[in-house]
């Protein structure tokens, strides 16, 4: 009787856990890194396009290629 009260103890607290670690993540903001229109364009390679799928301004080519902008 005694395991199996501790193992329905531990399936429990393992199932909190697991249910706590999605909402844990979740709290995390992971903020994309972004740039600002001249500092795309600064080493003269990268350009500023908007992107129609996304509806964002991306930086393109360059050292921040790929990077969304923050001001166009």
């Amino acid at each position: 009787m005694r395991s199996r009260i501790l193992g329905c103890t531990a399936a429990l607290v393992l199932a909190a856990f697991g249910a706590a670690v999605p909402v844990a993540s979740a709290a995390v903001p992971v903020a994309a890194p972004a740039v600002t229109g001249p500092e795309c364009v600064a080493d003269k390679v990268g350009k500023v396009q908007y992107d129609s799928s996304t509806g964002l301004w991306t930086c393109v080519d360059g050292a921040h290629d790929g990077e969304p902008i923050t001001t166009p």
